[in-house]
């Protein structure tokens, strides 16, 4: 039962925005555009997620542009550098709060910076009408980016893991009856590991493919979408059928560095269309659920690729993602099936597929920690021999070397040593909660007999015995 002035429609749009403060390109002018351009996007979106829009300045810019069709809004602090999210909403924000992800990266890889930005999931509760259960469950995330292909990406773990935690925000959030939307740039294509996890896990569906179940599953060159035999799509289709978001010919800033440079000399360059597109993907997703028993039901009415305008002045794509934007609409429990998101049975072996992954990066990290910490150990002797090469010196300039190395050696170690024996410790932590927390996750699926809990004993034993 819905309240009469409650919205029928609920119009939502995920955008990352590109806005690495002193990397990305033009990045002041592309958000404020972006700020004006959902300011007049059509249909009005009520629910707007944003990924890096990392400075308070840009969002305050995209705040006053959007104030009149967006009142409330969220800009979520995490990290050394803040997490790069924020939540616009047509409708009061009742409850807010920033999820960080247990696995994130390393400090190690400092100029990828995944780790140091503390991502995780901004989560907020919107109140849409006046029923107790019409509220929106708001989940903003952008997971960490896949920087190898994903047989040999070696934060595969880590993207699993943080897949593993939206699907439990998700799931908690629709048991309690609450309409769900999970919205963000999740750093994976159709029906890879994370995504058939998210689906399998909550109760959620992915809104295109609800529209587009034959959409592709990743870029034309990519081994999966290779099997289906399908010719390489049109930039045209790639946008409008598969919904690619990221790395579409159509997009300036996947072009090359001499088209760039013409584009910024005022030059106008368009793409045809028709134009063969080998790498557009869709790491950008909506995942949708109306809640699980309850009386009032939604479905997917439209989903599309948006964002694609250039900026008026600088003639660039906007950011290099486009958007995505989907409508959902209330309907009767007669016409509740498109889209409806009700629990599917999880595949376990999906899940068993997940414990190999754990233990190999287990192993991975206790090796990298040994290495650090071995390291630390050494750096004391080194620099313990500088100094006392130091007294037996006979020159100035050999003691100024002697000290200059002991001093950046022993920096050196010490930095490995807090890295390996503070950051790696609380890594493998996270990691034994997380193997336990898919253990658990199998027994309850499939109600393991005595036989498969023995095996489960000796696996943790064994991940235990290489602390």
């Amino acid at each position: 039962m819905s309240t009469p002035n409650a919205p029928q429609k609920l119009n939502l749009l995920t955008l990352n925005c590109w806005g690495l403060k002193y990397i990305s390109t033009s990045r002041s002018a592309r958000l404020s555009q972006i700020g004006h351009e959902i300011a007049t996007t059509s249909p009005t979106p009520h629910i707007v997620a944003l990924q890096e829009c990392w400075t308070h300045a840009d969002y305050l810019s995209i705040r006053a542009s959007t104030r009149s069709i967006l009142p409330h809004s969220k800009f979520y602090y995490s990290g050394v550098f803040g997490s790069g999210l924020v939540i616009l909403s047509a409708y009061p924000i009742i409850a807010s709060t920033m999820h960080r992800y247990a696995l994130n990266g390393r400090p190690t890889a400092f100029y990828r910076g995944d780790w140091f930005v503390g991502k995780g999931v901004a989560c907020a509760s919107v109140r849409f009408g006046t029923e107790a259960k019409e509220v929106l469950e708001v989940f903003c995330t952008h997971l960490h980016a896949p920087y190898e292909h994903e047989s040999n990406d070696s934060y595969l773990c880590h993207r699993t893991a943080q897949a593993w935690e939206i699907a439990k925000l998700l799931r908690g959030a629709a048991e309690r009856g609450h309409l769900v939307v999970g919205l963000g740039d999740f750093n994976m294509v159709p029906l890879s590991l994370a995504h058939r996890l998210i689906e399998g896990f909550a109760p959620v569906r992915d809104v295109w493919r609800v529209l587009h179940p034959e959409s592709s599953l990743g870029a034309a060159g990519d081994e999966a979408e290779k099997a289906r035999g399908r010719p390489v799509p049109t930039a045209e289709e790639s946008v409008r059928e598969n919904g690619a978001t990221c790395d579409s010919v159509l997009n300036t800033w996947r072009w090359r560095k001499e088209d760039q440079k013409r584009l910024r000399k005022g030059e106008r360059i368009d793409v045809d269309g028709r134009t063969e597109d080998l790498n557009a993907k869709r790491l950008d997703y909506i995942f949708f659920s109306p809640g699980v028993g309850v009386e009032a039901k939604w479905r997917v009415e439209t989903a599309s690729v948006g964002m694609m305008e250039r900026h008026p002045m600088l003639g660039c794509s906007l950011s290099d993602h486009f958007s995505v934007e989907a409508t959902i609409a209330r309907v009767g429990l007669e016409n509740a099936t498109k889209g409806n998101s009700q629990s599917q049975a999880l595949d376990t072996s999906l899940l068993r597929s997940i414990l190999p992954l754990i233990h190999a990066y287990t192993v991975r990290q206790l090796l990298q920690r040994r290495l650090m910490l071995a390291h630390f150990l050494i750096s004391i002797l080194v620099s313990i021999s500088c100094v006392i090469g130091i007294w037996w010196s006979p020159k100035t300039y050999v003691s100024f070397i002697l000290a200059l190395i002991s001093t950046l050696n022993l920096s050196a170690g010490v930095i490995d040593g807090l890295i390996g024996g503070l950051f790696i410790g609380s890594e493998l932590r996270a990691l034994k909660e997380f193997e336990w927390e898919i253990w658990n996750a199998i027994e309850v699926e499939e109600s393991l007999g005595g036989v498969d809990k023995q095996v489960q004993r000796v696996f943790e034993y064994a991940v235990r015995d290489l602390f």
